[in-house]
């Protein structure tokens, strides 16, 4: 009897407040989708880290004919010096931070250059000649490039030392930014849903004082009066979930696997629908436990009436 009871009360506070349901759902599935974007972000960038960083090079390119920095003023790199760089790249000092050297040629450079911008103007105004030699560095610890990055820097026969990381930096950084600005965007609406449904269940215990006057005459505990309210407020939050999980999956499976795995690449990892799926169940926990929450919270003044 005191479910059947319950559920006419969350039957007729959903009718009676259809348009305020409606708001808390659309608002919550706007909060937790931008969760979903937020966590699936993370673990792209994570993904990411992981990926690129393991394959970090240092390269360090020598002087060649027209070289102009302070390091190549006596020309191009003899092969003493070229020896010497060799010699110190395999020394027992960089031997804990070098996986292995590879020595590319003038020649295997330009292939490579060939490769690259094949078809383009470029691939036929260079020659051989012009490409530079250089030694490609990978590092068993990409965290550590600095160690031999700064061991080459403005050295003689070295026209320049790049490291990959510092490309890869800048791009973690964009990529870290849309993250957090995914979850401040994502803390705001939640919190707009939290005074969403705490307005809303206050409106609706408003309306309805007089029956929660008369339940409370007749001998109603505070459960039976409070759990149709907490009901209608969850209920709403878990078909906002239904709907933040479903336009999550099919983001991922349409807009990332899709079109921006077609259209980048380059970055083989992209986050699946695997991925997604695995953040549908903290959806349904944060909302559930946010509409419960709050609606609790609100309702505790109206219990004395």
């Amino acid at each position: 009897m005191r479910f059947q009871f319950v559920l006419s009360e969350i039957g007729i506070g959903l009718r009676r407040n259809l348009s305020m349901t409606i708001s808390v759902i659309l608002v919550t599935t706007v909060s937790l989708l931008l969760l979903g974007v937020g966590i699936l972000a993370q673990k792209q960038v994570a993904s990411m880290k992981s990926y690129w960083y393991d394959r970090v090079q240092v390269s360090i390119f020598l002087c060649g004919k027209d070289s102009d920095t302070p390091s190549c003023a006596d020309g191009e790199v003899s092969a003493d010096q070229r020896t010497a760089i060799r010699s110190d790249l395999e020394s027992p000092a960089l031997k804990p931070y070098v996986d292995t050297v590879f020595y590319e040629t003038k020649d295997d450079a330009f292939v490579h250059f060939k490769e690259q911008f094949k078809g383009s103007v470029l691939a036929d105004n260079v020659t051989a000649d012009q490409m530079p030699e250089s030694f490609r560095v990978k590092l068993k610890d990409p965290e550590q490039f600095a160690v031999v990055s700064d061991a080459f820097r403005d050295r003689q026969g070295v026209e320049r030392v790049q490291d990959q990381n510092e490309l890869l930096d800048r791009l973690f950084a964009l990529l870290n930014g849309l993250k957090w600005g995914a979850w401040f965007v994502a803390g705001l609406t939640l919190l707009c849903t939290v005074l969403l449904v705490a307005t809303t269940i206050r409106l609706t215990a408003f309306t309805r004082r007089r029956e929660t006057g008369i339940m409370r005459l007749v001998g109603a505990s505070n459960l039976v009066i409070q759990l149709p309210f907490v009901l209608e407020g969850m209920i709403a939050a878990f078909v906002g979930a239904i709907l933040a999980s479903g336009i999550l999956m099919a983001f991922t499976h349409f807009a990332i696997q899709g079109w921006l795995k077609d259209s980048l690449r380059f970055i083989d990892n992209y986050v699946d629908v695997g991925d997604a799926l695995s953040i549908v169940p903290l959806l349904f926990v944060v909302g559930l436990l946010i509409a419960g929450v709050s609606s609790f919270l609100s309702l505790r003044r109206y219990l004395k009436v």
